[in-house]
């Protein structure tokens, strides 16, 4: 019989395809290693996912062989690969996309070696295969150049839109998402809007620095006890299986069971990190090796640091930020054991951990594990999954659990260890003050978001030489653009929200608050507006932005629908919060923390400067929640605590809640008190009451039981299927040929799958694409993957070319 392997190509389906292994390829052909296939006329890299010899099911003549072997060592081990398909599986993801996010880039002489053999004589598509090797790396950064409007259109536009957001970019990254990016750059550079370099890649910037070992500090009674409890699950671990293969498992719950799990739930500042040291370090003396995965927004170069000043250099970081070149480098890091440990965002679950034995998630209630494009997996369920198939432990570490972790203790799957206070023996939890803005008035900033209390607060810790923390939730300086005639939001011709105004920084000082331009111009009485929220001269500089699809253009000079030119800023956005603060306390130094300006290494260098007592105020997003340990912080305010709690997504409790108490944790995390006031409208909303009580416990209790009542997670199971098209009509029909496929299935017939929907989505038109959805609940998750395969076999064979869907098991998102 022949030798036939099971091959996965990255191409959108869920199938495996079977090639005929050449006699001269039979020694090295293995599962995980990758291969040269022929693939309708062109040649893939695929990776081998079973190889026996066995009778074929089709036509013997219609198998092709294997053109080429590209890895002589499997590039992914056998308990990474059998995890893998075991995800594609439970997210009805195709395998070959599902294998792209734990392959490393192809080396450059692995290529050349194809070429030799005569294999890369037919069409190649390594267009989706990243290469490495060479010595200099293209960049493209905007220039200060401005075009004249309406000239730029397609990809060009796009491409200029996303430098200017996010800066400088390889262009290897660009092509990842413009297929035509380097016409586009061409195209750019010869209009002097984009200037094109080669350089040598920069050094991954968490090791740029040498860093000298720590002497670990003593634990208290709480740390020493979680500790104790995870070390004594990893000296239980049998010793790991000599080939890697992966345990015996069956079903299919990314999750882990026993004592081999756990929910470390500790208070902000309790000494989590030093938990998971700990833990590391007992990990590796058993000859084990260790994955951390930590939000992306908190993986910073301090966070690192105290991980280098443990275990040395001997671990491999993976972030988003990583060339190629350097991604590869860790990768092989890990492959071939030379180092055990890796520490990384949401895409380090994948990493080739050699022998795992360990798998920490700290925040593991953020949103950002969740993947929500392409496959989309949530890295803390597979993290569980890993864990549980590997013979490893896993760690969820948080100071506000997700329900679903709390759920999963209650049901006996994770055993919980609890840090009650803060590591530092003179720290303790700030006192939270609730500021209702109903009652008190602004200060004498002006602005109605900027309270007398708040006013008074910041004085004081200006006073005593300490320093502050503002959070707003809003990027840019207003979230909106409206005609102060006729009423009309400026919004995105792309998608169906307002553009936001980014002022960018200016030299002359903040002026007072009015109308944008020509107020009480054109017909009509304007509508009335706060006047904190208006502007009294029109804005030189400025853009507006889409936060969704990245499209950037100037303020407009008149009102698109009645012609106006009195335009209005309205809201607060933290570049205006950073102005009003600056013009309010000319003294203070003060900066700003958020995308807009995190580019690069800047966020290090602002929270360096912080550090270093070089601000006096800091205002920022939820990046300045997540983990910083700023010891002078005594004083933070929370600008608008309603925001984040109005959303349709029945979360939003839940997340507002989250950033409420890991903002307040910034402050008194030393021997100073720390002192948190909340401004809000609504101070009796239990993610409110709960947060300023520091009662995590209590709001856990009382969401679960809201959740039981209208049968949302934990309580159900959940699927929501997206569709999407440029055709409005399009979309909609396929939405409810989705949404009738999963009534008459057999599970929604007998009742045990609720289908709500189809309906528009709440934000109904993204990228120029309209948007529809189709929810499914069940109370098990059996009958609820019934519906599902029901409605991926439609997806596969009835669904109109016109319209786009994708299955997203467990969503995180509902917007």
């Amino acid at each position: 019989m022949p030798l036939l392997a099971d091959v996965a190509v990255p191409v959108p389906l869920s199938q495996a395809f079977t090639y005929e292994v050449p006699a001269a390829l039979a020694d090295g052909v293995r599962p995980g290693a990758r291969v040269l296939c022929d693939f309708h006329r062109r040649k893939l890299l695929g990776v081998v996912l079973a190889v026996s010899e066995r009778s074929a099911a089709i036509d013997p003549a219609k198998i092709k062989p294997l053109a080429a072997l590209v890895d002589a060592r499997p590039a992914l081990p056998a308990e990474l690969l059998s995890f893998l398909q075991e995800l594609a599986a439970y997210y009805f993801a195709p395998i070959g996309e599902v294998l792209r996010l734990a392959l490393p880039a192809i080396e450059r002489e692995q290529v050349r070696a194809l070429k030799a053999q005569g294999e890369l004589d037919g069409v190649l598509d390594l267009a989706r295969a990243k290469q490495v090797g060479g010595r200099k790396v293209a960049f493209a950064r905007p220039t200060d150049v401005i075009e004249e409007p309406g000239t730029l259109r397609g990809q060009a536009a796009a491409v200029l839109a996303l430098l200017r957001a996010g800066g400088e970019q390889p262009v290897a990254r660009l092509e990842e998402r413009f297929g035509n990016a380097r016409n586009a750059l061409k195209k750019l550079a010869e209009r002097g809007l984009v200037a094109l370099d080669e350089r040598e890649p920069p050094r991954d910037p968490f090791f740029r620095l040498a860093e000298e070992r720590d002497v670990p500090p003593e634990l208290n009674e709480a740390q020493a006890e979680a500790a104790a409890r995870i070390d004594a699950a990893l000296a239980a671990l049998p010793p790991p299986p000599a080939d890697g293969a992966p345990r015996p498992h069956a079903g299919d719950e990314p999750r882990a069971a026993g004592p081999s799990a756990f929910l470390l739930f500790g208070v902000t500042g309790s000494g989590k990190t030093e938990v998971y040291l700990r833990a590391i370090k007992g990990c590796l003396e058993r000859g084990r090796g260790a994955l951390v995965m930590v939000p992306e927004i908190a993986l910073t170069p301090q966070l690192v640091a105290r991980f280098r000043a443990r275990f040395g250099d001997e671990l491999a970081v993976l972030h988003s930020g990583l060339s190629d070149a350097d991604r590869h480098a860790m990768w092989a890091s890990l492959h071939s054991g030379r180092v055990r440990v890796a520490i990384g965002a949401r895409s380090a679950l994948f990493a080739p951990v050699p022998a795992l034995g360990l798998i920490l998630v700290d925040e593991e209630h953020d949103g950002s594990f969740k993947q929500e494009e392409g496959v989309r997996y949530h890295a803390r369920d597979m993290a569980l999954l890993r864990a549980h198939r590997a013979g490893a432990v896993c760690v969820l570490g948080s100071a506000t659990p997700s329900i679903e972790s709390v759920a999963l203790v209650r049901r006996g799957k994770l055993a919980e260890l609890r840090l009650p206070e803060r590591a530092h023996r003179e720290a303790s939890l700030p006192e939270v003050t609730l500021v209702d803005l109903r009652r008190f008035g602004p200060g004498p900033s002006g602005d109605p978001l900027i309270s007398l209390p708040l006013h008074r607060a910041l004085e004081k810790t200006l006073a005593a030489k300490e320093q502050a923390i503002l959070f707003l939730n809003r990027r840019g300086f207003a979230p909106s653009v409206v005609c102060g005639s006729c009423g009309t939001l400026t919004t995105c011709e792309a998608c169906s929200v307002a553009l936001t105004y980014h002022r960018g920084r200016r030299r002359d000082p903040p002026r007072p608050a009015g109308a944008v331009a020509g107020a009480g111009a054109g017909a009509g009485a304007p509508a009335p507006a706060p006047a904190a929220a208006e502007l009294d001269e029109r804005p030189q500089g400025g853009r507006l932005r889409c936060h969704y699809c990245d499209y950037m253009g100037p303020l407009p000079e008149r009102c698109a629908a009645c012609g106006s030119r009195s335009l209005l800023l309205e809201g607060l956005g933290t570049e205006r919060l950073e102005a009003t603060i600056a013009e309010s306390f000319p003294e203070a130094r003060v900066a700003r923390l958020d995308r807009d300006v995190a580019g690069k290494d800047r966020s290090q260098v602002i929270l360096a400067r912080m550090r270093e007592g070089k601000i006096d105020i800091l205002v920022g997003t939820q990046m300045v929640t997540k983990g910083h340990d700023l010891p002078n912080v005594t004083l933070v305010g929370v600008v608008n605590a309603d925001a984040a709690l109005g959303l349709p997504d029945f979360r939003a409790a839940e997340r507002g809640f989250q950033l409420l108490v890991q903002v307040a944790g910034r402050a008194g995390r030393r021997d100073r008190p720390g002192r948190v006031l909340i401004q809000t409208r609504n101070p009796e909303h239990p993610a409110i009451a709960f947060a300023a009580a520091h009662n995590v416990p209590g709001f856990l209790e009382r969401e679960i039981r809201d959740r039981e009542e209208v049968g949302y997670p934990p309580a159900t199971r959940l699927a929501l299927i997206r569709v999407d098209a440029v055709d409005e009509a399009v979309g909609r029909g396929a939405a409810a040929k989705i949404a009738a496929c999963a009534r008459t299935s057999p599970e929604g017939l007998a009742r045990r799958v609720e289908v709500l929907g189809p309906s528009a989505a709440p934000i109904a038109r993204l990228r120029g694409r309209y948007r529809f959805r189709v929810l499914l609940r069940a109370r098990e998750r059996g009958p609820l993957r019934i519906a599902l395969a029901a409605i991926a076999r439609l997806l596969r064979d009835d669904l109109d070319r016109g319209a786009r869907a994708i299955i997203d098991v467990d969503p995180v998102s509902m917007l």
